[in-house]
């Protein structure tokens, strides 16, 4: 860390899961699986550490004689990421570097103004003030003073009430962390112009990296258990007679079926569709029990439920619903319709004039020849809480994935049966919403597949 700010404008912490051990003639830091030898440590320094042990302190406290020892081996260690340091304005707290892992060497050359924000940073409110973050970033930087987040938008730092050296000190830091860019080389990049910020966030944030390294708060924790119950394996039905849908023989389709290799190498996805011979009730039914029905209920504690299903499912939790459009089959009415896998059994709950319907069909539409409504549209919907009651940062991911294995196995599955299967990247998710009449955070769109009978050339 810098000490370009006077002796006094810093205070120094122990980084969060930090230890320090001190010893006769040296000391241990330790955040496992790394830790820090110090040997050979004054008087001075070794008290110094003991302090901070007690919690975070100013500089004038830990080292009484500017530029001495002390602030030397205390500047080496914020250089390495062992210590938060926070930047005071006399006894105002600026903004504080909290780093999660070892950062880089400085950045040579001049820094960008503060204002110059790369576009992967995020400012979001924070106890205390406001966080700025970076997926690529070895640290946050924790705002404490508003004026500090006015020159971030681009007031002038004068105009804003901060001195020269502390303008200077923030934009060093905010280089350093990676929180600032040239813009014209930002956007000049394939690397950095084709990721968009929500997609970097996302793939840092999902997976083991520098900011997590262990299992504490990461994965299959059950933060919840105790706190919430876990929300039902089964969702409530909707109101209305249900349509018992027909079951197919297993017994005869394991004798009859194409091999596997048969299905994975003709499986293609097929955008033109036979309205002349749409898929039937039967078809349809067929192809929701051999993908999505629930096979078994497992009771595996007090008030907890996992679940059984064709397709793999992380930790047996199984929280995707399928909702089945219907524009034309034959032997089932037109509209949008809930399947309930556990009864096997479909409940209408949309009509087919209704406009949140119409946009579901118009939305599948857009990648079939010639801009044809398809015939079933499958929507894929996560009763996300079944996820994030037993995940941490990986929910999310978790869900897409289990949407990505639930295509795959449609897709097998309508080819053994010569059904034409088009799997999408999106879909309207408020139209979704409307139509099915859930709150988003409880149950959200997650997936779109068309099916149908294919046109034969």
């Amino acid at each position: 860390m810098s000490t370009r700010t006077r002796h006094g404008a810093l205070r120094y912490a122990l980084r969060t899961g930090v230890t320090c051990l001190i010893m006769p003639n040296g000391a241990v830091l330790l955040n496992p699986p790394h830790n820090r030898k110090l040997t050979g440590l004054s008087t001075g320094a070794r008290d110094a550490l003991k302090l901070l042990n007690q919690g975070p302190a100013p500089l004038s406290r830990l080292d009484p004689e500017p530029g001495g020892e002390v602030a030397g081996l205390l500047s080496g260690l914020a250089g390495e990421g062992w210590l938060a340091t926070t930047v005071l304005d006399a006894d105002r707290d600026l903004y504080t570097l909290d780093p999660f892992s070892a950062p880089p060497p400085r950045p040579a050359g001049p820094a960008p103004a503060p204002g110059a924000l790369s576009k992967f940073s995020i400012l979001r409110p924070d106890t205390g003030g406001f966080v700025l973050e970076h997926p690529r970033s070895w640290c946050d930087l924790r705002i404490t003073d508003p004026r500090i987040l006015a020159v971030l938008g681009g007031q002038d730092a004068t105009a804003a009430g901060l001195a020269p050296e502390i303008l200077d000190q923030l934009a060093a830091d905010l280089h350093w962390g990676g929180f600032t860019a040239d813009p014209a080389r930002e956007s000049g990049r394939f690397t950095t112009r084709s990721w968009s910020a929500p997609d970097l966030w996302f793939h840092r944030r999902s997976t083991l990296g520098p900011r997590t390294i262990t299992w504490e708060h990461f994965g299959p924790t059950k933060w919840a258990k105790g706190q919430f119950p876990q929300p039902d394996a089964r969702k409530p039905a909707y109101p209305g007679t249900p349509i018992p849908l027909p079951v197919p023989d297993l017994t005869a389709l394991r004798a009859a079926d194409p091999s596997l290799t048969t299905v994975l190498e003709d499986r293609t996805s097929c955008r033109d569709y036979d309205d002349g011979a749409p898929i039937t009730l039967d078809q349809l039914a067929e192809l929701l029990y051999r993908t999505a029905r629930t096979r078994e209920v497992k009771p595996v504690g007090p008030g907890e439920e996992l679940l059984s299903r064709p397709y793999p499912s992380g930790g047996g939790v199984y929280e995707l619903e399928v909702y089945p459009v219907v524009r034309t089959a034959a032997g089932l009415d037109a509209g949008m319709y809930h399947y309930d896998s556990f009864r096997h059994a479909l409940h209408r709950i949309a009509e087919p004039d209704s406009a949140e319907v119409h946009r579901l069909l118009k939305s599948a539409s857009a990648t079939l020849v010639g801009g044809a409504e398809p015939q079933v549209v499958l929507l894929l919907a996560a009763r996300a809480g079944r996820v994030m009651w037993t995940y941490e940062q990986v929910a999310y991911a978790s869900i897409l994935k289990h949407v990505g294995v639930l295509m795959q196995t449609v897709y097998l599955a309508g080819t053994a049966m010569g059904l034409g299967v088009c799997a999408q990247g999106f879909s309207d998710t408020a139209a979704f919403v409307a139509a099915a009449g859930v709150d988003e955070l409880e149950e959200c769109g997650v997936g779109s597949i068309v099916v149908g009978t294919p046109a034969r050339s």
